[in-house]
């Protein structure tokens, strides 16, 4: 059965999303995404779905660059899976122009990105 890992990023990040399911398929590797990227205002009823969809999921890969920072339904969707229980990572999208790590990941394991520290981490949900 294929492990379900929601994918929080900013949406200006969308691309790095996007790289991330790709390689999940090159490596053929069972795995289901879900996101709730929008680009609209965060609705108590986008947060209300939004919150179930993440219940669901084995863990979550919170996305960092410097867009992170003032993402907020990503910092959201982070804090969310961390009052939830649900493992959660932050990746690093870009070794040479990180990110600052938002405060919703304190305490949380933080990683360059990498296939191996990602497979890693699905691997462990």
């Amino acid at each position: 059965m294929a492990n379900k890992i929601f994918i929080s990023f900013a949406v200006e990040d969308a691309y790095a999303r996007d790289f991330l399911v790709g390689q999940a398929k090159k490596n053929d590797c069972p795995i289901e995404f879900i996101d709730m990227s929008v680009k609209e205002p965060w609705s108590e009823q986008w947060k209300t779905n939004c919150r179930i969809k993440i219940r669901g999921c084995d863990g979550v890969i919170a996305l960092i660059s410097k867009k992170t920072w003032n993402a907020d339904g990503a910092k959201w969707e982070m804090r969310c899976a961390v009052e939830e229980g649900i493992p959660i990572i932050g990746v690093h999208i870009h070794k040479d122009d990180k990110g600052t790590i938002p405060s919703e990941l304190s305490g949380q394991r933080v990683i360059e990105w990498s296939w191996d520290g990602i497979a890693n981490f699905i691997n462990s949900c």
